[in-house]
């Protein structure tokens, strides 16, 4: 934790299974701590079997997760596709000299700076669930399903278990919505997907 903290790294690559505490603990701290550690991305290994681990992680803040065992290529694949939604090309379309803001209402997208802001009160939003709210937002209006979400953040195919864009949904939602339980700018369209609200306070 010092280390990173003297130190920030672009990706953290964080087992589950760590001697002196888990790693959704180590986790939990690299979030709640601030500054620039806590902009650093997350890549959770979690044991295959275990999905519950999974979703925990992404509920406090990691960016993706890789099951055990996994082939290294795969671990490298995972890696520069987290770092690429971090950096400035990344698919939230933003490019070099233009300065793109996204308003609905009060809340503001700012694509170039990779931030979020709800009546000028800064959202807390990992790298994977901005890029997953600009999807969103620019085909607002538009029923998307899971399956098309993923594909527009360039994300991997999801497991036939696998929740995590409802996780990654809920934690957006707790981020711009008044109330996350009574959402009015991501809408669940029961049995298809979700769609973001055009019109918004």
């Amino acid at each position: 934790m010092a280390a990173l903290q003297a130190s920030p790294p672009d990706l953290v690559i964080l087992d589950l299974m760590l001697p002196d505490m888990d790693g959704l603990e180590v986790c939990r701290r690299i979030k709640a701590q601030g500054g620039e550690a806590a902009r650093s991305a997350i890549l959770m290994l979690t044991a295959k079997g275990d999905p519950m681990d999974r979703i925990i992680g992404l509920e406090i803040g990691a960016d993706d997760y890789l099951p055990k065992p996994f082939e290294p290529r795969e671990l490298l694949a995972r890696i520069r596709a987290v770092l690429r939604r971090g950096g400035d090309a990344g698919p939230s379309g933003a490019a070099a000299g233009t300065h793109k803001i996204m308003r609905f209402g009060s809340l503001d997208i700012d694509r170039d700076a990779r931030a979020v802001t709800v009546s000028g009160q800064p959202c807390e939003l990992t790298s994977y669930q901005f890029d997953l709210l600009v999807a969103l937002a620019e085909r607002a209006g538009r029923v998307l399903s899971r399956d098309q979400i993923m594909e527009a953040v360039r994300g991997r195919e999801l497991e036939a278990f696998d929740r995590s864009i409802d996780v990654h949904m809920g934690r957006i939602r707790s981020a711009i919505e008044l109330d996350a339980k009574d959402p009015k700018r991501i809408l669940t369209v029961r049995g298809v997907g979700y769609v973001f609200a055009k019109q918004q306070d």
